[in-house]
C-alpha cells in the first residue's frame, strides 16, 4: 500500500476542510449553537478545532508511517471499544449534511460526534449514549472518506 498517497489525500482533504469551515463559519456556528446544549458548548469551538487541525497538518502528517491519526477530526474513522461490553463500533465523523447514522456516518455536531471530536488515540472516555454512560476506549483513528463524501 502506498502510504504517501494516503498522506497527500488526507492533507488535501483537511486543507479543503479548513477552507470550507472558513467560508461557512456563520452557518456552522449557527448549527453548533442550535444542536449543542448550553452546558456542553465549548467557547471558541471552531477556533479550537481549526487550531488542532492546523497543528496536525504542520507537525504530524509528514511523519506518518501508517494511516493512523493521533486525534479525531472530521473525515476520520474512529474505532471505539465499549469497555464493559467488549463490543467495538466504528464511526465516520462527517459534516452535518453528510450524516447517515445507519451507515456509521455521524455528524461532528451529533451528540456522539461532539464527544469524539478532538479526542486522542487510546484515550478512555465516558461516552453518553441513549442507554446511559458507557466507558469506551478510542482504539484507532484513521483517515477515511468514502467516495460519496469527497464532493463536500
Amino acid at each position: 500500500m502506498n502510504h504517501n498517497l494516503d498522506i497527500v489525500t488526507s492533507e488535501t482533504f483537511f486543507r479543503d476542510q479548513l477552507r470550507y469551515i472558513d467560508e461557512n463559519i456563520q452557518d456552522l456556528t449557527a448549527l453548533y449553537l442550535s444542536s449543542t446544549p448550553v452546558k456542553e458548548r465549548v467557547k471558541e469551538f471552531f477556533s479550537l478545532y481549526v487550531y488542532e487541525l492546523e497543528n496536525y497538518l504542520e507537525n504530524h502528517y509528514k511523519i506518518a508511517e501508517t494511516n493512523t491519526i493521533p486525534k479525531v477530526f472530521i473525515g476520520t474513522k474512529v474505532t471505539v471499544s465499549f469497555d464493559n461490553e467488549r463490543e467495538i463500533e466504528e464511526y465516520l465523523i462527517c459534516l452535518p449534511h453528510q450524516s447517515d447514522p445507519d451507515a456509521g456516518l455521524i455528524s461532528f455536531l451529533s451528540p456522539v460526534g461532539r464527544q469524539l471530536l478532538l479526542r486522542n488515540l487510546d484515550e478512555q472516555i465516558s461516552l453518553t449514549v441513549p442507554s446511559g454512560e458507557q466507558p469506551v476506549t478510542i482504539q484507532n483513528i484513521s483517515f477515511f472518506v468514502p467516495t460519496n463524501l469527497l464532493g463536500t
